[in-house]
């Protein structure tokens, strides 16, 4: 009856790691331009282009953050928030931009979880996201 007691809540414990759905995903990056943060911060705070598909969450001049979430739904990541932030680089005229990105996948259920539809695809999905806009922000602030 031991044994039996036993074998019952080492299975219990066992499935009960897979049954928190999915784990929280993240992407950063960053890139060095040769700008001056000020500038760099006026480049990222124009969102205009950007409003049918982010909600900005809030802008913060004094430490150059902007925190948004994506409102278009047609990836395959779910619950998609993320911040910018420039920082100064090396020498006055240079700046780092980051980029954090936190989703999760689209499927919110547990295995088997269905083709396209996990972590691994979310997270590529995610960083052609970044990294596109990025080499975006770094192409605008080139011909600036």
């Amino acid at each position: 009856m031991r044994k039996f007691i036993l074998t019952l809540l080492a299975l219990t414990f066992s499935m009960s790691i897979f049954a928190h759905g999915p784990t929280p995903q993240k992407v950063q990056e960053s890139i060095t331009v040769s700008v001056t943060p000020a500038k760099a911060w006026s480049t990222v705070k124009d969102f205009s282009s950007f409003k049918k598909i982010m909600k900005i969450r809030s802008f913060d001049d004094e430490i150059m953050k902007i925190k948004y979430e994506m409102l278009k739904k047609d990836g395959p990541f779910s619950d998609y928030n993320a911040y910018i932030i420039v920082k100064k680089g090396a020498n006055d005229n240079e700046s780092v931009i980051q980029w954090t990105a936190r989703f999760y996948r689209i499927y919110k259920l547990n295995p088997p979880i269905p083709e396209g539809q996990d972590d691994a695809t979310a997270k590529a999905a995610v960083k052609k996201i970044v990294e596109s806009g990025l080499a975006n922000l770094k192409k605008s602030l080139a011909s600036k």
